[in-house]
């Protein structure tokens, strides 16, 4: 397979953020209770992954890109009519796992970073400041929504560069044979070109996002799924050919 040109993802109408979820509804619906169950498992990682003192988490972020590889598997498995299967979960570990890992560890260092800045300035105390403090001590309550505020604008300024980077560098490493750092390379750009659709993307995935929380947080097990499908069908309308409809 040939290596895509790094220099030129396609720029896309901002509307294509719609269809992109709406393309991942397609690839949802038909494996609905495959994919449910795919969710579950990864939540039980993430969750195993905090019962484990230290190393539980940072693990888990270094490992996160071949999870999100391995659904991309399934998605691309679910698009070719064949079977999605729980195994695809695990797929990202049979090829390419030293680029993947690489993808993760800078996942990872953006974290790290971000939780330091939490934690300096004193963001990560916000919640028990709130429940610890006198009604009347509106001024020490002020001090600390303030700090964490701005701990939290510093945060998304940093996060926002590292989705960037790892939104679509796992899938073009396993489908493009795309080593690490230029597929991370290529993501941002992509993303840079097309934060129009973008945007619109995160705007109905929120309003989604918020109607899934209602019913128990039950609907995120319909909506996790359909928002990495959605993945998916975004990295074929930037870096190729639109997903077909098969209504």
């Amino acid at each position: 397979m040939n290596v895509i040109d790094l220099k030129t993802p396609r720029t896309v109408a901002a509307g294509r953020g719609w269809t992109w979820i709406v393309d991942g509804f397609r690839l949802f619906r038909g494996n609905a209770l495959v994919w449910v169950v795919l969710t579950i498992a990864l939540a039980a990682l993430w969750l195993a992954a905090i019962l484990i003192p230290v190393i539980g988490l940072p693990v888990f972020d270094l490992l996160l890109p071949l999870f999100y590889a391995g659904l991309m598997i399934g998605c691309r498995a679910v698009e070719n009519g064949d079977e999605l299967e729980i195994g695809h979960l695990f797929a990202g570990f049979q090829k390419h796992a030293s680029a993947l890992v690489t993808i993760g560890g800078v996942y990872l260092i953006g974290n790290v970073i971000i939780e330091g800045i939490a934690h300096a300035s004193g963001a990560d105390m916000l919640i028990n400041t709130l429940l610890t403090q006198q009604a009347s001590d509106i001024a020490t309550m002020s001090d600390t929504v303030r700090s964490a505020s701005i701990a939290l604008i510093i945060g998304l300024a940093i996060y926002l560069p590292i989705m960037m980077l790892f939104y679509f560098s796992p899938l073009l490493v396993v489908f493009d044979n795309v080593p690490a750092v230029p597929a991370m390379k290529s993501s941002f750009v992509a993303c840079c070109r097309n934060w129009q659709p973008f945007l619109v993307f995160g705007v109905v995935a929120a309003v989604l996002w918020f109607i899934a929380l209602l019913p128990f947080f039950l609907g995120l097990l319909v909506l996790f799924p359909v928002l990495i499908c959605a993945n998916y069908a975004g990295y074929k309308d930037i870096y190729g050919k639109a997903m077909e409809r098969r209504d």
